[in-house]
């Protein structure tokens, strides 16, 4: 039956290939982050998206049109950060129009949208190698000269990302491109940790609220890595990195409270398509400023933060959630120093960082709104 039904899928791809231009290519093998080594043929004309924030990335390597390879993607950029979306198909109005598939982070790939779009490579994150595999897909696809590569953003973002940059740039026949964008990270990142390592400042404690306001669980966190590790860049010491030993976790109010955060950082979103009307603040491009203010106010008095420092002085903080997972990292451990080390870093403008990247690597202009704090030292 499956057979029958690749069979099928197979030849209904072959003629949504046989519409494209040829192009010159040729078999080069690429080590992905998960250690494999994988052929593709290159550069890649048709790429498909296992995660449509994997867009971030494409269009930084290929800004004059970042939709000319791009044959089919999960559908979670238009939910989990629709103000971007809205950028992306003002400029491009035929992304509307591009096939989309619904799908978990860790979950399998929708493999018969994939069979159809017959794509030169398929690009997978990390955590969704484990169910990929059981389910023998990787095999399926290969069986038909799909291969797949693992990136990564989330897990350990400061050790893959430029990995994925390289990898990406090598097959798409970008690697001049990719290292310029390594190069303005590197130099970004700088700004942060060469003036940490030179005042070596007392680092105030800090909690990091994951996910704000998509669930009213408490208190879901980051352990020592991604927004654990932006963190301790930014010349912080966060709470979680003691206590979950995992990128992923959960602490009980007592544990916070005992921890008696100087800093609670809130990590939001615009979630309205996942969670209506919920207590989740709408950071992304051109968020309303009073309104991620007054939605940052709610978490004050959230009973997990009862009395502690953080509560004591207004240093709650909001910032945008996708920071998480993409190739931007480097705007939150600016604003994280910032708001940590205000006149250390008085001088430092994370917004204007962001502006220039926009500027020097994507089709969009910059619209501020990504970040949000309710101290004084902050305006």
């Amino acid at each position: 039956m499956l057979t029958a039904l690749v069979s099928l899928i197979l030849g209904l791809a072959t003629a949504v290939a046989g519409e494209q231009p040829a192009a010159t290519q040729a078999p080069i093998t690429v080590t992905d982050v998960a250690g494999r080594q994988v052929t593709v043929n290159a550069p890649v004309e048709r790429i498909l998206l296992g995660e449509g924030r994997q867009l971030y990335l494409i269009a930084s390597l290929e800004p004059k049109n970042p939709l000319a390879r791009i044959v089919a993607w999960r559908n979670d950029l238009i939910e989990a950060d629709p103000a971007t979306y809205q950028q992306y198909l003002e400029a491009y109005p035929e992304l509307a129009e591009l096939p989309a598939f619904a799908g978990k982070e860790n979950g399998l790939i929708d493999i018969e949208s994939t069979i159809v779009q017959k794509p030169d490579v398929v690009l997978l994150n990390l955590e969704a190698m484990r169910a990929n595999e059981d389910a023998k897909y990787i095999e399926k696809l290969a069986e038909l000269n799909i291969p797949v590569l693992y990136i990564d953003f989330r897990h350990y973002p400061l050790k893959n990302t430029e990995p994925t940059i390289r990898l990406l740039g090598k097959i798409m026949g970008h690697e001049a491109r990719a290292e310029e964008i390594i190069e303005f990270r590197h130099q970004a990142m700088a700004r942060v940790t060469d003036v940490i390592a030179r005042a070596k400042p007392d680092r105030p404690s800090v909690f990091i609220e994951r996910i704000g306001g998509y669930t009213d669980d408490c208190c879901l966190s980051f352990g020592a890595e991604n927004f654990g590790k932006y963190v301790e860049l930014a010349g912080g010491h966060n709470i979680g990195s003691d206590i979950l030993p995992s990128t992923f976790g959960q602490l009980n109010p007592e544990q916070v409270i005992a921890a008696n955060p100087a800093h609670v950082v809130v990590t939001s979103a615009d979630w309205e398509a996942y969670v209506p009307g919920g207590q989740w603040i709408p950071l992304g491009p051109g968020a309303d400023p009073k309104v991620i203010r007054q939605k940052l106010e709610w978490f004050t008095s959230r009973s997990a933060y009862t009395d502690i420092a953080a509560q004591r002085t207004d240093n709650f903080h909001g910032i945008w959630h996708q920071f998480y997972n993409s190739p931007y990292e480097f705007f939150a451990v600016q604003q994280l120093a910032k708001w940590f080390h205000p006149e250390l870093f008085a001088d430092l403008e994370p917004d204007e960082t962001f502006a220039e990247y926009h500027r020097r690597f994507l089709p969009i202009p910059y619209r501020p709104g990504y970040a949000v704090s309710l101290s004084a030292s902050a305006d």
